[in-house]
């Protein structure tokens, strides 16, 4: 693993493009970020057979998602209701991730590795997102989602702070967000980009720092920013005009859980300021993992798999879309969830929950 650790997030060094990505101002921007990139023509970003869906990639796990980038366009526009998180996931504006958490769901879709894709169509996304908060009107009740504004998840299946050393695809809709009194965009990160102190988003973007113990993270959270640098960008990203919550995400069951979060808690009480306390929200979930993911992660990061795969503790879930995940034991998990909502209040008090499960 000293490959994941030491080489650098982004060191692109070929360029997967389709035609009618490169026909587009976006992606002749992302082209001059790589000058020095071989670009490689494609049919489609979904079907890349060097990067997607060939088992034999997962030796090359890490190095695809370093040196890989895939230049796209969105065909599929819509935005969907959430009610969780957000109350609508917007169209994404990249696929793919340049980090390599062991338990991420987005490999088990579009296929091994799965680097970034960043969508050049970005103008045709904005619009169709401007739309969507235009239809929606203000918002009259609040919910566990914001009490004022709609909120748009814009990173559903990236990391929008990763994103943004590729493209200036998630600074445009963060602008856009901006200049809307009555919505608010918001991603979940694993990455301190501090190019993003300097947007100045008038309070428009809610950033939630996914946090998870140090022990733990060291063995899951591969080539992410360590736990300790999210924890101390939170009052920075607060005074530079950002809502910053904290995802505590996923909750994996080890030997010492219970003391582990408390440590973690309380180093989180420790160094927040109290403005950044005075907005603080959280929401908790707790690990879900697949059979196919587990397999494929023994082909690459066997020691992950000793603290996600635990049949002993877990239960098949039918999710959505009809695939067949694990999670841990329905009558178990209330009283894990109720014993962490305990946690939260002892050691930090200051932090509401808008949801756990």
């Amino acid at each position: 693993m000293s490959e994941a650790r030491t080489r650098p997030v982004l060191d692109v060094r070929r360029i997967y493009a389709e035609d009618a990505a490169l026909a587009l101002p976006r992606g002749q921007e992302v082209l001059g970020r790589w000058p020095d990139a071989e670009v490689v023509p494609v049919a489609s970003h979904w079907n890349i057979p060097e990067v997607h869906g060939d088992e034999r990639n997962v030796q090359r796990w890490v190095r695809i998602k370093t040196e890989a980038l895939v230049l796209g366009v969105k065909k599929s526009l819509l935005t969907r209701p959430n009610g969780r998180s957000a109350d609508f996931i917007a169209p994404s504006t990249a696929n793919g991730c340049a980090m390599a958490c062991a338990y991420c769901y987005v490999p088990r879709r579009k296929g091994y590795s799965n680097p970034v894709t960043v969508f050049a169509n970005i103008e045709q996304i904005a619009k169709h997102v401007a739309r969507n908060i235009a239809k929606q009107g203000p918002k009259t009740e609040p919910n566990q989602c914001d009490t004022d504004s709609w909120v748009y998840d814009i990173g559903e299946n990236s990391d929008c702070s990763v994103d943004a050393m590729l493209s200036d695809n998630v600074r445009d809709l963060c602008d856009l967000f901006r200049m809307s009194p009555t919505a608010k965009a918001s991603f979940a990160t694993k990455y301190v980009n501090r190019d993003l102190l300097d947007w100045d988003p008038m309070g428009r973007t809610r950033i939630r720092f996914s946090l998870m113990p140090h022990e733990t993270a060291k063995v899951t959270d591969i080539r992410t920013s360590p736990i300790a640098e999210r924890i101390a960008a939170v009052n920075d990203f607060v005074d530079a005009g950002y809502e910053v919550h904290l995802n505590f995400s996923p909750v994996i069951l080890t030997p010492t859980w219970e003391s582990d979060w408390a440590g973690l808690l309380d180093q989180v009480d420790d160094v927040l300021s109290a403005a950044a306390k005075a907005q603080l929200a959280a929401e908790v979930i707790f690990l879900t993992h697949n059979e196919q993911l587990h397999e494929v992660n023994l082909g690459w990061h066997p020691r992950a798999e000793d603290l996600l795969w635990r049949p002993d503790l877990q239960e098949q879930k039918f999710s959505q879309n009809g695939a067949v995940n694990v999670r841990y034991r329905s009558g178990m998990k209330g009283q894990l969830v109720e014993r962490f909502r305990e946690l939260v209040a002892e050691h930090l008090p200051s932090c509401r929950i808008r949801y756990a499960f």
